[in-house]
């Protein structure tokens, strides 16, 4: 399974945008699925994650009540819903994901990613 996020964009301040992840080669509903997302210079920081099974969501700190992580079983999609933008999410964004049902934080834990997708947030 390989997994690929898509959506990305320039965008203004408090403005939204959503960014969706989606696997070939397989379905994304057997896998637990998180985002994370890497900006120049920094180190690759978790943003958000559901499990397959139905546990979390689980969100960082830095995006809780803005963030909202979601999926559609019907249409094997994974969603990252971004409200109230800062130019501090500007970053790349990554989907990743794990077969096991409990929700990780750590990079390490995941051992499928897709390439990423540029989300870009102006003053």
């Amino acid at each position: 399974v390989q997994l690929q996020a898509s959506g990305g964009g320039l965008v203004q301040a408090r403005d939204s945008l959503r960014v969706s992840c989606t696997a070939s080669g397989g379905t994304i509903n057997s896998l637990t699925v998180a985002w994370f997302r890497q900006a120049p210079g920094k180190e690759r920081a978790f943003v958000a994650a559901i499990s397959w099974a139905g546990g979390g969501p689980v969100y960082s700190d830095s995006i809780k009540g803005r963030f909202t992580i979601s999926r559609d079983n019907a249409e094997d999609m994974v969603y990252l819903q971004m409200n109230s933008l800062k130019p501090d999410d500007t970053a790349v964004y990554y989907c990743a994901g794990r077969r096991a049902t409990v929700i990780h934080r750590e990079r390490r834990s995941y051992n499928v990613w897709g390439q990423g997708t540029q989300v870009t947030v102006s003053s």
